[in-house]
């Protein structure tokens, strides 16, 4: 069935090129892209089958996202930060899904994990109480999830929880106005003074381990894999995407263009051939280290088998990796486009300011990653919520 998705999605292609722009101007996708992107059966990919999901393996999912990004940047940003929250829901104990899913399997949920706010211990659960950023995605979405530390009565840090909360429970700020992502809709959240039912967080202390509560009702591998894989791969995987529309768009117009102050086509030119070779590398290397790292962990997982500390240190250095070898590539195309690419509505400069916008993500963080990276390897302890 996931295989079906993949094609479901070729076929929105040509529709979510013609709403880039007004994606852009509306600063936010619209209605009936979402609609399409999940009768499409996109955010149901990584979703458990008891809820009628297709558990589907992971690379299925990010190929879904590369292709929807492919077209349309902001699209393919908000398709892969909705559809891994069912993967993410999937983790929290079994009540806490059937609040969300239990009377429609179809429910969407937004995200902002910098732990902004407040939460304090009380009977039952916990007051919640802030304002999160960047939340992709959320005017498509009833539930939220936010990060937040834990505080004791005494005001000491005694955790890092997710907490997952209605949209009763929350309002949105309409603050999103800017040249990147412009279409994501990534608006803030604010909450407060909430109560938050215990049973509707989940620690990432568990998260870190790959022991959740909610794998007593999701066994399958697809819920052992680590949240930082999973993750930090949901934001790089729509680069990619940009990265390969912007490769796209630049061949077609570059099969057209003459360059008047030489005389001659511009597909003549070799200095703009090996631009093109280098961009291609570059998008191509930061996908198959994807693919073998994605791999790799749903082996283990398959295995029973604890996934090893260095596969997933390798795989948070290769995403942000990943990050930068599509920004480069995006960076030689656009300045291989000439001035024409400039101009307002052009998929070049859009895939630009996109990619540009998307590599501002935390998780996109080189010299964090890469740093922990290092230290592992010369045997120093590391500890990270996002490996």
């Amino acid at each position: 069935m996931s295989e079906k998705v993949i094609e479901a999605v070729q076929e929105l292609l040509p529709a979510l090129r013609e709403r880039a722009q007004d994606a852009e101007d509306a600063r936010r996708i619209s209605d009936e892209s979402v609609k399409a992107l999940q009768e499409a059966g996109v955010f149901r990919l990584l979703q458990p089958a008891r809820f009628g999901g297709y558990e589907a393996d992971p690379l299925t999912f990010y190929t879904a996202v590369r292709t929807i990004a492919g077209a349309c940047g902001s699209t393919g940003w908000v398709s892969s930060v909705l559809g891994v929250h069912p993967w993410q829901l999937s983790l929290f104990p079994g009540q806490a899904q059937d609040d969300v899913w239990g009377d429609d399997p179809h429910t969407r949920m937004s995200s902002s994990y910098a732990p902004t706010g407040k939460a304090t211990l009380v009977d039952g659960g916990y007051r919640l109480t802030g304002r999160w950023a960047f939340s992709s995605g959320c005017d498509h979405a009833t539930w939220v999830l936010l990060g937040g530390i834990v505080l004791d009565d005494k005001g000491n840090r005694v955790d890092f929880k997710t907490f997952l909360l209605p949209i009763s429970d929350y309002t949105i700020d309409d603050v999103w106005h800017t040249v990147g992502l412009r279409g994501t809709g990534s608006n803030d959240i604010i909450v407060n003074d909430v109560f938050v039912p215990a049973h509707r967080t989940l620690s990432f202390m568990d998260t870190t381990r790959c022991v959740c509560p909610g794998q007593e009702v999701n066994p399958g591998a697809l819920y052992r894999l680590p949240f930082g894989s999973v993750f930090s791969y949901t934001i790089t995987t729509p680069i990619i995407g940009m990265a390969t529309g912007a490769y796209q768009a630049h061949l077609d117009y570059m099969k057209k263009r003459v360059r008047v102050s030489y005389g001659s086509k511009a597909a003549e030119d070799p200095f703009a051939q090996v631009r093109i070779a280098d961009a291609a590398s570059e998008i191509d290397a930061a996908w198959l280290q994807l693919e073998n790292h994605m791999g790799a962990l749903t082996r283990h997982a398959e295995a029973g088998e604890q996934i090893p500390m260095p596969l997933r240190f390798a795989v948070r250095r290769d995403q942000v990796k990943g990050t930068a070898r599509c920004i480069a590539a995006v960076d030689k195309l656009f300045e291989n486009s000439g001035g024409k690419s400039l101009k307002v509505g052009t998929p070049i400069q859009r895939f630009w300011r996109d990619a540009h916008a998307g590599r501002g993500h935390a998780i996109n963080d080189p010299e964090r990653a890469l740093s922990m990276f290092g230290a592992m390897e010369l045997g120093l302890p590391v500890q990270d919520a996002m490996v």
